[in-house]
């Protein structure tokens, strides 16, 4: 991924030094439970312990470029490594990779890379779930007008808004701890799989050292669901990125003003129009979505390998195993900043609430009016009628609110009773089943009006 989105952390994970660092360490891991079994000299694991460990340590660009260098002689990374590492260890290396196969050491690598990367962003994910957590606390009382089809519908509040966001992040963040768990799988089980040249106790000592589970069929390689589902979690993750971006978006456009993204001393919106506040966060997330959900589909191809391997996988997983975390990551670091600093405007929110002269209580007053026994379907004739009277004459000299247009009615004066009508255009109703939402959520009703 390229710099600008990308953080440290999470890009060391995916550098040439701490992939050969985890070669190594299934290689030694491998040796010492040969040496265990008798396979091989215990002096012999000691020694490739003792000088590859400090070999790998210290590795660096040059041992890099030597290892390249051979790498485009024989055109097999697994092999270029192994010959680079006996350089580091001598005669003994001839005991590393006994009736292993490279796909063991590439499997398992990716196993303990995908895990790394895993808990990088399950601790972004707990980074964000806590930045909304605070801001829904803080506007679970906010009012603002809930929309469907992008029209305004009825009130709700800005903290329940997030408090939903919140919901659908703790989803996700449960499914990638499942989705770490399938990953977290290693192989030790040598060409095909069937452990013919690799005792399945050699497979079980690297597996508890890495903090990995045994694959329990492999045929050579681990199968490919796994990072499938692995993938497709990161997906729906972002989508999940995506979804509050693009509210933010729109909160933020001019004719809504209700929230925005904080514009720091200095920042510029434009080169041509010095007065623009543009979503350029939101906007960007929206785009960083894009790339992580197009890992999605590769690895599910990756599912269907030729009989019990091929490589159609491996150039692919090079690239997304990379993209997507390093992505993602940075990501969610830039929602969790945007969450924490989102400018929001109350007032803004309140006049946009009222701004269709009280339709968006329609509802309410739907029911009210067949509470006082009229009919359903005259009601909701009724109701309409008046709603739309208010809304096609917004604007305009003379117009009135709904509530004017209601208390005009001849089918509503004196068969409702005003407080009836006064209730039901109150927008504190909607405010009711807070506590009972938060409780869901949080797991306490967060705090009282």
């Amino acid at each position: 991924m390229i710099p600008r989105y990308a953080r440290p952390a999470m890009t060391a994970i995916w550098a040439p030094e701490n992939r050969y660092r985890i070669w190594f360490r299934i290689e030694s891991l491998a040796a010492d439970a040969m040496a265990e079994l008798g396979q091989i000299p215990a002096e012999a694991a000691r020694t490739i312990r003792d000088r590859g460990t400090p070999a790998l340590a210290a590795i660096g660009p040059t041992d890099i470029e030597r290892i390249d260098e051979i790498e485009r002689e024989t055109r097999h990374d697994v092999i270029a490594f192994l010959t680079w590492l006996a350089e580091k260890i001598g005669p003994d290396s001839r005991f590393v990779h006994l009736g292993m196969t490279s796909s063991d050491v590439l499997d398992t690598c990716l196993a303990l890379q995908l895990t790394q990367a895993a808990d990088l962003l399950l601790e972004d994910l707990d980074g964000l779930l806590a930045a909304l957590k605070r801001r829904a606390f803080e506007h679970k009382y906010t009012l603002t007008i809930g929309r469907s089809h992008g029209i305004h519908a009825e009130p709700t509040t800005f903290g329940l808004k997030l408090a939903g966001h919140y919901a659908e992040f703790a989803r996700n963040r449960a499914r990638l701890v499942q989705a770490r768990s399938e990953i977290a799988t290693c192989a030790i089980s040598g060409a095909v799989g069937t452990y013919a040249h690799a005792d399945p106790r050699i497979e079980a000592h690297v597996a508890v050292e890495l903090g990995l589970a045994p694959e329990p069929v492999s045929t050579q390689i681990i199968p490919r669901d796994r990072h499938a589902a692995f993938f497709c979690t990161l997906a729906v993750i972002a989508s999940g990125i995506e979804r509050l971006a693009t509210e933010i978006r729109h909160l933020q456009r001019s004719e809504v003003r209700e929230a925005e993204e904080f514009f720091h001393p200095g920042q510029k919106g434009s080169s041509a129009m010095p007065h623009k506040r543009n979503p350029v966060l939101s906007e960007n997330l929206t785009g960083l979505a894009r790339i992580v959900r197009a890992a999605a589909v590769p690895a599910l191809e990756n599912v269907a390998l030729w009989h019990e391997r091929d490589i159609s996988h491996s150039s692919v997983e090079r690239a997304i195993g990379p993209d997507a975390t390093i992505t993602l990551d940075f990501a969610l670091a830039r929602l969790t900043g945007l969450v924490d600093k989102l400018l929001v405007y109350p007032d803004r929110m309140l006049a946009n609430l009222e701004a269709l002269g009280g339709v968006v209580h329609s509802g309410e007053v739907l029911l009210a009016l067949a509470r006082a026994g009229i009919l359903r379907e005259d009601a909701y004739r009724i109701v309409q009628r008046n709603a739309m009277a208010t809304w096609t004459t917004l604007g305009q000299p003379g117009n009135r609110s709904f509530r004017e247009n209601l208390d005009a009615d001849p089918e509503v004066a004196g068969r409702v009773d005003a407080a009836l009508l006064d209730a039901a255009m109150d927008p504190a109703m909607h405010l009711r089943g807070l506590d009972h939402i938060f409780t869901n959520v949080f797991g306490e009703p967060g705090p009282r009006a």
